[in-house]
């Protein structure tokens, strides 16, 4: 049995990934400062300390108390479109915090350290779906901000022999039995689709001149209880310190129509759908290819 740290794992996420710890038999603390996960979304079976990963105090304290074996990171500042206007709050909280966080991992002798990362440290790709190994160029800065930091972890695995991995999935979807998706404000297309119906109002879709057959995105979706399968794999495996790109088998690819085709096939014509500001800070396309998760799995 392993004891797990979890970052953010009062969140979306993190909640599903503890339950795919605890269903395996570790043991899990959850460090979570609830300002947008929820205590009632933490796993039975866990243990929740409310605090912040960024605070060194805090993070000392817990690693002092919890004899923790490895950590899953989930914890950060998540949200485009606001670290357009707030760079400092992101590079603040998910690279310095980040990065005190790893320290005070390392100096309380846990050396297993995976990141739950993003596809938003590609930017725009050359060639799609998306190779692991392709080029980091992102653009904006919250992509900035993970490839900041698993440019640090590999650092550390180099110089201090932690052994870290990164798993840069792109949008995730789905749900458990008792786990779902509880965001304010909701920025996810399948649930803000679900509210739109629920409360009968108008859904945005946020682009409609990309050079895509209807203009909108394009994108892949992993199931969530697909990625929380990844984390509990990278958690349990001691041999790889690379970053893997993950991207597991009920991943669904949608191209062109991608959000204007999911709308009309869940409202049943009963909600609009209006054209938003388009996200020049987002890329057109990004699908992942997988292979080195399959291989290393």
């Amino acid at each position: 049995m392993t004891r797990i740290l979890v970052t953010g794992g009062a969140g979306y996420v993190g909640a599903v990934s503890v339950e795919a710890f605890l269903a395996a038999g570790h043991d899990v603390v959850v460090l979570d400062d609830l300002s947008t996960g929820h205590r009632s979304a933490v796993p039975d079976g866990a243990r929740l300390i409310v605090g912040d990963y960024t605070d060194r105090a805090t993070a000392a304290a817990v690693f002092a108390e919890e004899s923790i074996d490895a950590i899953l990171h989930c914890a950060a500042r998540s949200l485009i479109g606001e670290s357009i206007v707030q760079p400092a709050r992101y590079f603040g909280d998910n690279v310095g915090g980040g990065v005190g966080f790893l320290e005070a991992a390392r100096t309380a002798g846990v050396m297993r350290f995976v990141l739950s990362s993003s596809a938003a440290v590609y930017g725009v790709p050359d060639t799609t779906p998306i190779l692991e190994d392709a080029p980091l160029r992102p653009i904006n800065p919250y992509g900035e901000s993970k490839r900041s930091l698993e440019a640090a972890m590999a650092w550390y695995g180099r110089a201090y022999g932690m052994r870290t991995v990164s798993l840069r999935y792109f949008n995730v979807a789905g749900a458990t039995d008792v786990i779902g998706e509880d965001h304010d404000p909701e920025t996810h297309l399948i649930p803000a689709i679900l509210g739109a119906v629920e409360a009968d109002r108008t859904i945005t879709i946020f682009g409609g001149d990309y050079p895509t057959r209807d203009g909108t995105n394009v994108r892949d979706y992993i199931d969530v209880t697909d990625l929380a399968d990844a984390h509990l794999r990278a958690i349990d495996d001691d041999c790889h310190m690379h970053p893997l790109s993950s991207r597991e088998c009920r991943r669904a690819s949608v191209e062109g129509d991608v959000f204007t085709a999911l709308v009309p096939a869940k409202v049943h014509g009963r909600t609009q759908v209006a054209a938003g500001v388009v996200h020049h800070s987002k890329p057109v396309v990004a699908s992942a290819e997988a292979e080195k998760a399959r291989e290393i799995a």
